[in-house]
């Protein structure tokens, strides 16, 4: 069966090399991106040149019109996805949860949870045998900050987090039967650009005396994990979480 990924937010960071990983393993990969189309085309052109398959195709998450354009797109020219990587998410500057107003919380909600929400609802319905697909798998990246809550920096963006891993284990037991394994990967502080988004580019340099193995972590080592739980070496796991957090 042909391989054919959808990675969300895969112009940058662990989006791209989620990307560049699964095109070295044999999947056509389609990159969306929000904003950065020269980003993305970069991506697209470097694999290429190695002789993968690659597209870039622009859409936000979390407008659902954006989402069935993306599947559709991926279905007249690349073929049925049979592999979905939910890692487009956001979060905004550094703030207690007593000055966040209701917009900024939206604009979370929507694309880290209602962007993976839809994304998986059309990964589903293309791979479940229940539709008539050969199966598939998904991964949602979600992150330690589930677990550890962010206080005084992005409480909002944690909580978006822990409903992804709900939706993990949720959908698992939904689709377990037919043919569909949907698993996590949670990194913890990985050396991105996402931090600059927060207010704090150097943010991992600051807090990587605080992880046991005393190191931020590189996008290439969650990507090592999402390809994992995407293999058939993975066969027998649905609803895990892995995390890539350096024992934070």
């Amino acid at each position: 069966m042909k391989k054919i990924m959808i990675v969300t937010g895969g112009s940058r960071g662990i989006g791209a090399a989620v990307a560049r990983l699964a095109a070295s393993e044999g999947y056509a990969v389609c990159i969306s991106y929000l904003h950065n189309r020269s980003a993305a085309e970069e991506i697209v052109a470097e694999i290429t040149d190695r002789h993968g398959v690659a597209i870039a195709v622009q859409a936000d998450v979390a407008i659902e019109a954006d989402v069935l354009r993306l599947f559709s797109h991926v279905d007249a020219t690349l073929g049925t996805v049979t592999a979905l990587v939910n890692n487009a998410g956001i979060l905004e500057t550094q703030m207690r949860v007593d000055a966040m107003d209701a917009d900024r919380i939206t604009r979370i909600l929507m694309t880290n949870v209602l962007g993976s929400f839809i994304c998986a609802r059309e990964a589903v319905r293309r791979m479940s045998t229940a539709h008539g697909g050969a199966g598939g798998g998904i991964v949602n990246l979600s992150s330690r900050a589930s677990k550890l809550g962010a206080p005084g920096e992005y409480v909002d963006y944690a909580a978006s987090k822990a409903a992804i891993d709900t939706l993990t284990i949720g959908l698992a037991k939904e689709v377990a039967a037919e043919g569909i394994r949907v698993n996590t990967v949670s990194p913890g502080v990985i050396y991105t650009d996402i931090h600059a988004s927060g207010g704090e580019p150097g943010r991992v340099d600051r807090v990587k005396d605080g992880i046991p193995m005393k190191r931020g972590g590189y996008p290439e080592e969650v990507a090592h994990a999402v390809l994992w739980l995407l293999s058939d070496q993975a066969s027998f796991t649905t609803g895990a979480t892995i995390d890539v957090a350096g024992g934070r």
